[in-house]
């Protein structure tokens, strides 16, 4: 039904944690449509303010096969983070198999000095009940 796993890792004082959530209810198996949502908090922990500018996703399904997404902000905002603030946001994804996993990275700048920096996504599961690969 839905991981309870939670991903974290922190990059130059920007902690990214995400957690995803099989979605039955937009699922179709026998059509081999597996969808995911998934929940990202980027935290800024460090001293300085910094800008979300552009992300980019590896999603890697069963068989190996990798699709990459590369594009501005995140849904439709490049977030500017003072120091201990934070910027949630939900999107998804679709895959052919009934698992998979994600990793990727945010481009950011520091805005003051507008030195470019990049920001680890940790790689994290798409599982769903069905790993059997079995249709019913």
């Amino acid at each position: 039904m839905t991981t309870d796993d939670t991903y974290s890792l922190t990059t130059r004082g920007v902690r990214v944690t995400v957690r995803s959530f099989y979605l039955a209810d937009q699922s179709e198996p026998d059509e081999n449509r597996f969808v995911w949502a998934y929940r990202v908090w980027i935290e800024n922990r460090g001293g300085e303010q910094v800008q979300l500018l552009k992300r980019t996703w590896e999603i890697t399904d069963a068989t190996g096969h990798t699709q990459k997404v590369h594009g501005p902000g995140v849904i439709g905002e490049q977030p500017v983070l003072d120091p201990g603030q934070g910027h949630e946001y939900t999107s998804g994804t679709p895959l052919r198999t009934p698992s998979g996993f994600m990793v990727g990275s945010y481009h950011m700048i520091v805005t003051e000095t507008g030195e470019p920096f990049d920001v680890a996504i940790p790689a994290f599961s798409l599982d769903s009940p069905h790993q059997s690969g079995r249709v019913h």
